[in-house]
């Protein structure tokens, strides 16, 4: 039987911003994974260097996918993000075939 593929999806939770001019200044994000049978997951926030005020996006134009992709990049870009999605397969195939257990034999 082949190995189900595993779906990653990043999402933004939460934002912090500046009510004096809508400066976003920490992205709160979740990273999932979900094979059909089984899923991890992550949680994390991310501190934002200061937007340049001429190409400052207003808050109310700021998008998921433009979010995520700051917080991609403040971790540390592809590297770290195939690092983060990586361990999640990890624990995936843990849960798929356990190398590890709790218990008493009796």
């Amino acid at each position: 039987m082949p190995t189900p593929t595993t779906s990653i999806t990043w999402a933004i939770a939460n934002l912090e911003r500046r009510t004096e001019n809508g400066e976003i200044f920490v992205c709160h994000y979740t990273v999932n994974a979900n094979d059909g049978t089984y899923s991890s997951g992550a949680y994390g926030s991310v501190g934002l260097e200061a937007a340049d005020p001429d190409s400052m996006i207003p808050y109310a134009d700021v998008t998921e996918e433009q979010c995520i992709s700051w917080v991609k990049e403040a971790l540390g870009g592809d590297e770290k993000v195939t690092e983060i999605q990586a361990a999640l397969q990890a624990q995936i195939d843990e849960q798929r075939a356990p190398t590890k257990a709790a218990g008493v034999p009796w």
